[in-house]
C-alpha cells in the first residue's frame, strides 16, 4: 500500500469519528448539556489513556513540569469542545463543519501574537482567502447570525489557541503527559462545569453507549490524523480532511433533513483554498 493510501485510510478513520462524534453529541443534547458531556467523554478518555500508558511502560513520562502550561492549554480546548458540542445540536452540520475548517487560519494569526512568529506574504494571503470564506459561509446582512453560528466560528478560535499551546507543550512534554492531563484535567472541569447547580444528569441505558461512543472518538480522531500526518505530509492528508464536509451534509440531509446550502459548501472551498495555500507556501519553504 503506497503512502496516499496508507493515509487515506487513517484520514477515514478521522472522518468517521469526528462525523459520529458530532452525531452522538446532537443526540445527547435533549439529555445533557455540554459540560456534562465534556465530563463523560473525559471519564471514557481517562479509563482509556492510563491503562494503554501503563501497557506500553510511558506512564512514568508523566509529570508536573508544564503543569500551568497544561492547564491553559485544556481551558481552551474545553472551552472549544464546549462551544463545538453546543453548535453541533442547535445549528446545520454541514456550517459548523466549514467553520470548523478556519482553526488552522487562526493559527496563523495567533502565532505571530502568541509565539512571535513571523507573518509572512503567503500566510497573511492565506489567512484572507480564508475569512473571505468565512463571510461567504455566514453572508452577514443577508441571513440571520445565528447563536449556533456565532458558537461554531468561536470554537474555531478557541481550537486554534488549543494547537499553539500544544506545539508549547510538545516542546517540553511526551504525548502520554499531554493525553494524561487532557484528559484529567477535562474532567475536573467538567465535574466543576457541570455541578456547579448541584445537579449532574446521570448515564442511562440509553444514553450510556453514545456517551461512550464520544469519548472513544474524540480520542480515535486525533490519533488517526496524528497517524496520517505521520505517513504523508500535511499537503498531503488535508483535502482527505476536508471530505468530512459532503460525508456530514449527507448524512444530515438523510438523518435530520438539513437542507443543503449551496453557500456553505462554496465558503468551505474558499476557506479549504486558504487552508492549502499556506500549507503549499510552508512546504516550499522547507523544501
Amino acid at each position: 500500500m503506497n503512502v496516499t493510501l496508507r493515509a487515506a485510510f487513517w484520514m477515514l478513520g478521522a472522518i468517521f469519528s469526528f462525523t459520529a462524534m458530532a452525531l452522538a453529541g446532537r443526540a445527547l443534547g435533549a439529555e445533557y448539556d455540554t459540560f456534562e458531556i465534556m465530563l463523560y467523554r473525559s471519564v471514557v478518555g481517562l479509563i482509556i489513556v492510563v491503562p494503554l500508558a501503563a501497557h506500553i511502560g510511558t506512564l512514568g513520562q508523566i509529570n508536573r513540569d508544564a503543569l500551568g502550561l497544561h492547564v491553559i492549554r485544556n481551558l481552551a480546548h474545553f472551552t472549544g469542545q464546549n462551544l463545538w458540542f453546543y453548535a453541533v445540536t442547535v445549528a446545520p452540520l454541514a456550517l459548523v463543519f466549514a467553520l470548523e475548517f478556519t482553526t488552522p487560519l487562526w493559527v496563523i494569526l495567533l502565532s505571530a501574537i502568541l509565539l512571535g512568529e513571523r507573518l509572512t506574504f503567503w500566510r497573511a494571503l492565506a489567512a484572507l482567502i480564508g475569512f473571505a470564506g468565512i463571510l461567504i459561509v455566514a453572508r452577514p446582512g443577508m441571513t440571520p447570525v445565528s447563536l449556533g453560528m456565532l458558537m461554531a466560528a468561536a470554537s474555531a478560535i478557541f481550537f486554534g489557541l488549543t494547537f499553539i499551546f500544544t506545539k508549547k507543550l510538545t516542546k517540553r512534554q511526551s504525548v502520554t503527559s499531554i493525553m494524561f492531563y487532557l484528559t484529567l484535567l477535562q474532567l475536573v472541569f467538567g465535574i466543576l462545569a457541570a455541578g456547579y447547580d448541584g445537579d449532574i444528569a446521570m448515564p442511562t441505558a440509553q444514553s450510556t453507549p453514545l456517551l461512550v461512543l464520544v469519548g472513544l472518538c474524540g480520542l480515535m480522531a486525533h490519533f488517526c490524523i496524528a497517524k496520517a500526518l505521520s505517513i504523508a505530509p500535511a499537503a498531503v492528508v488535508a483535502p482527505f480532511d476536508f471530505v468530512r464536509l459532503p460525508v456530514i451534509t449527507i448524512i444530515a440531509m438523510l438523518v435530520y433533513g438539513e437542507a443543503l446550502d449551496i453557500w456553505v459548501f462554496v465558503g468551505a472551498v474558499v476557506i479549504f483554498a486558504g487552508n492549502y495555500l499556506n500549507i503549499w507556501s510552508e512546504n516550499r519553504q522547507t523544501a
